[in-house]
């Protein structure tokens, strides 16, 4: 079971990053073959899948004058939206970071905007804890 563990955290953590990914199918595989392990699952997608959103943090904050390359996770136009919606809704935002399409510009424009590291990082788990979550709460009601 280690090797589905470790697969299942380097899913969360890509799909939060650069590297597409949909890891809500390999966590829901992993849940329905082993529904006892939902407490470790959870854990392990929320904390690859939150680590995958303080890289991008990182990104913003550190490494923006990068955002030109191929491989820098969000273009620019995703990144000024993202902007824009951070400095008008300030942190309560990153709740949402777990949404596809704007979750990882929303963590990205986090750290170009420089919010403070500790709640970023707590408001950035509890979102995806929550995301994770309710697909497991779903997936064992069926």
């Amino acid at each position: 079971m280690t090797a589905a563990y470790l697969t299942l955290f380097l899913t969360a953590f890509g799909a939060a990053t650069i590297l597409p990914g949909f890891s809500e199918v390999t966590f829901t595989a992993l849940l329905l073959q082993t529904p006892a392990d939902w407490p470790m699952l959870l854990g392990i997608a929320t904390a690859g899948n939150t680590l995958g959103g303080i890289v991008n943090w990182v990104l913003g904050r550190f490494l923006l004058h990068w955002q030109d390359r191929k491989w820098f996770p969000v273009s620019k136009k995703r990144l000024d939206q993202a902007s824009a919606l951070f400095a008008r809704f300030g942190y309560p935002l990153l709740l949402l970071s777990w949404l596809p399409i704007i979750g990882d510009p929303i963590t990205l424009a986090a750290g170009v905007l420089r919010a403070r590291f500790w709640p970023f990082a707590l408001l950035v788990l509890i979102g995806k804890a929550a995301r994770y979550g309710a697909l497991a709460w779903a997936a064992l009601a069926v």
